[in-house]
This record gives structure tokens, sequence and C-alpha cells, in this order.
């Protein structure tokens, strides 16, 4: 049976040990407190730097709600679609949530490709090196491309500079972000640029060319669809059949015609984007702080490093 007076002496050595650990870790602190302050210093300094080094970026948002009843249109769907299927026509896309296929069309290689080229964004976007507000232009960077001429300039090696698609679209997907709200269905799009037009520009150009879009592509197919079904009707003297391509007719007719009649046919605009007065980025104070911090973390580090190791130097000349 333990003797409970030794376990107390026990315990106060446990504790007096700890105690002259911290207070050895704090000495060691203090005594070389200004290696902890250099390092400091000097990670806050070049994180000032990088932070200032990093140009202004600006974000434009738009605040968007669907355009269409997906609810009525499934209702059409389901109504005609047993006529249609007798027709020999596929209407399963009628119903289909065409929020969801927008949002994904305007992420598409194949639609950004298109809409940078049709806008001439590839130079603001690839051979921009900053914004100049007062003058309000872009100030390109002359070491890849000539704006006088025109002309994407080669390498040492004799190869263009000029960017790829793949190139293009990758660096353009950077500054666009989109999100939704599953509760309400809205849509919010936010564009970063260097300039504050571009970005309330490009976000705006990117909205009015998905509507138009997804609207063509609607027209199309129902034009496409009115082709078959007329041509189906010709060839068909059996009445209940002629009544049942009239309606698929006039169902298609009547897509087309709201189709052209809305502007904007996918996405409604809530809250428009305007021109941003304030940067969002970079966060330079933030990137300071973190910097020191970091530095600050790192020569303590060092402190201890190095004090272990002058401990086991000590150890082993001793036991030398």
């Amino acid at each position: 049976m333990s003797n409970p007076s030794v376990n107390q002496l026990q315990k106060q050595t446990y504790h007096s040990d700890d105690e002259i650990d911290i207070r050895d870790l704090l000495a060691t602190l203090w005594g070389r407190k200004w290696v902890v302050i250099l390092f400091s210093i000097v990670f806050t300094a070049a994180g000032i730097f990088y932070a200032v080094s990093k140009p202004n970026i600006y974000e434009a948002s738009v605040l968007l709600a669907p355009a269409q009843d997906e609810g009525s249109a499934g209702r059409i769907s389901g109504q005609l679609g047993g006529l249609a299927s007798l027709a020999g026509i596929n209407m399963g896309g009628v119903g289909a949530n065409q929020t969801i296929m927008a949002k994904e069309v305007l992420l598409s290689r194949v639609f950004l490709t298109s809409f940078i080229h049709r806008h001439s964004l590839v130079v603001p976007l690839m051979a921009a090196e900053a914004w100049d507000i007062e003058g309000k232009r872009w100030i390109i960077d002359t070491t890849i491309y000539n704006p006088k001429e025109e002309k994407w300039l080669v390498d040492d090696e004799g190869e263009s500079l000029e960017p790829t698609d793949w190139d293009i679209v990758k660096t353009f997907k950077e500054h666009i972000s989109i999100s939704s709200n599953d509760e309400t269905n809205m849509v919010t799009v936010k564009m970063k640029s260097q300039s504050p037009t571009a970005a309330k520009e490009w976000v705006k150009k990117l909205i009015d060319d998905i509507n138009e879009h997804m609207r063509s592509r609607d027209v199309q197919e129902a034009e496409a669809r009115i082709a078959y079904l007329e041509g189906k009707l010709r060839e068909t003297n059996i009445a209940g059949m002629q009544q049942v391509f009239y309606q698929l007719i006039e169902n298609e007719t009547r897509t087309v015609m709201l189709a052209n009649a809305q502007s904007e046919y996918v996405f409604k605009t809530i809250d428009p984007a305007v021109v941003p007065q304030e940067k969002s980025d970079p966060k330079r104070v933030l990137i300071a702080v973190a910097a020191m911090i970091l530095g600050g973390m790192l020569g303590i580090f060092v402190v201890f490093l190095g004090t272990s190791i002058r401990t086991q130097k000590t150890v082993a000349l001793e036991k030398e």
C-alpha cells in the first residue's frame, strides 16, 4: 500500500518540473527574442512587398432568377408526351430544368470559347498587365503582344505566343464563379477583373449571351420538330393522327413565339451588375498579418531548434 505523503511529494515534483520546463522555454525565447523579432520583420516586409505588387481585383455580381415556369413546362410535357410518342417524337426535354442546363452550358468550353472570341476578350484577358483607371484602358504587355500591329509575338524558339482556346477558357474560368440558392432557386454570377468596368460589362454580356444561346437552341429544335410534324401530317390521312399532329404543331409554334418574345429567356435579372467601387482582392492587411505570424512562428522554431542542437552537443561533450 503506497504512502500518501510519497504520492503527494511525487506530484509536487512533477508540477515543479513542468514549471521549470515552461520557465526554461520562456527564458530561452526571451534571451533570443531578437531572432523572433527579426524573422517577423523580414516576413512582414516580404508580405507587404508581395501584397503591394499584386494588382487590385474588382468583382461585379448579378442576381438572377429562373425566367421560365418549370412547373407549367412539366405539365405541358405530361399532357402532350403521350401524343408525341405516337408521332415518334421524344419530348423529354420540354419539362427539363432549363436553369440547371443553362448553368452547365454557361461554363462549357464550347460556349465560353465562342463568347470570348465574339466579344474580343482574348487580348485583355491574356495580354493585359494592368488597368489604367484614369485613362480607362488596358495596359498591354508588349513582350507578348503588339497592340499597334494587333499581332501576337513569338518566343526565342520562333513559336507564337498566341494562347490556345484551352488556355483562354482556363484563364476565363478563374475570373468567374456561379452559386445557387436551393431554397429560392436564385443564381448569383460573379466576375473578377483588374478593370471594374470590364467586370461589370463581361458579366452582363455573359448573361445576355446565355439567354440568347438557350433561346436560339430551343427555337431551332422547335422549328425542326414543326418541320418533322408537318411532313408526317402530309403523309397521313387518318383523322385521329392529324388531330395529334395539329396539337403538337400548335405547341411547338407556341414555344417559338414565346421564345422570340422573351428577351430574358432563361435567366431574369433581379439585381443587375454595377461597376464596383471597391476592390475585392488582394486583402493586403490580411497578407501582411499572416506573413508576420508565419515569420514569428518560424523564428520560435529556429530558436528552439538551435537550443536543442546546442544542448545535445553539450551532453555529448560531457559524456566524453
